[in-house]
């Protein structure tokens, strides 16, 4: 397709798909059962954490674990004793188990009592235009304290190159305003056009197909190359194309 062509079919493809018919299917229902902004974001940060797999068992594995929050995320960091913590010991979602969550829980209080938040984190300005030095220092941030070597390969690192998808996926929820009421755009201080598309197979697949990503792996590499093909059709929002890759792939087999 000529570059115009691929625009106004990804445009038409980001209409069809970034709509509220989108959230019952997908990992972001999680977060949308909250109003409360640090419980929007949390539940938004453990959903996406777990978010590989069965979407079905995705859903499901993260309404479990807002159960065991006692479907209010934001007030069990802060205030869990370790008795609270025992019933989380038998969770799993694929490599993600008990202990797994249980570090998690320490780490986000860790976060929100000394480094004001989630989003805080990842306001500090950046210098190459892009978020993902920010995920690499969050993770170095997220892991400050005792934990488990183990869990650390829940969260990716771009600069040791991952694609890290799961994260740029809980980025984009956060940071991008939709005006669909799908993504929250709750994150005021952060522009859209810094956030990198979350690439999975599917995305990928489809990327390569129309000639926006040529490398064959799902890597950072390959993030940072789709990132300027998304950026030329839009600059100021290029991963609401993500709704356009993900649906051309999951829903129509593209």
């Amino acid at each position: 397709m000529l570059s115009t062509e691929l625009k106004e079919f990804l445009d038409s493809k980001v209409i069809e798909y970034n709509n509220l018919n989108f959230i019952e299917s997908d990992p972001i229902s999680i977060p949308h059962k909250f109003s409360l902004k640090e419980d929007i974001e949390i539940a938004g940060f453990l959903a996406a954490t777990i978010a590989w797999g069965n979407r079905k068992s995705i859903i499901k594995n993260a309404n479990r674990m807002m159960d065991h929050l006692g479907n209010s995320p934001y007030d069990f960091i802060l205030n869990h004793s370790e008795s609270h913590l025992e019933p989380l010991d038998n969770f799993v979602h694929r490599t993600f188990n008990g202990l797994d969550f249980r570090s998690f829980i320490k780490s986000l209080k860790y976060i929100y009592t000394n480094h004001g938040g989630l989003e805080a984190i990842f306001s500090s300005p950046t210098k190459n235009g892009s978020l993902q030095q920010h995920i690499s220092e969050f993770k170095t941030v997220f892991f400050e304290i005792e934990h488990l070597s183990r869990t650390e390969k829940h969260v990716s690192d771009p600069l040791k190159g991952s694609a890290a998808k799961r994260i740029n996926m809980f980025l984009r929820w956060m940071i991008r305003k939709d005006n669909a009421g799908v993504d929250f755009g709750i994150w005021k201080n952060i522009s859209p056009s810094l956030l990198s598309c979350p690439l999975d197979v599917h995305s990928g697949n489809v990327a390569r197909k129309l000639g926006l990503l040529n490398r064959k792996q799902n890597d950072a590499k390959a993030v940072y190359e789709l990132d300027l093909s998304l950026r030329k059709l839009d600059k100021k929002d290029p991963v609401k194309y993500d709704f356009a890759l993900f649906g051309l792939g999951v829903f129509e087999k593209f």
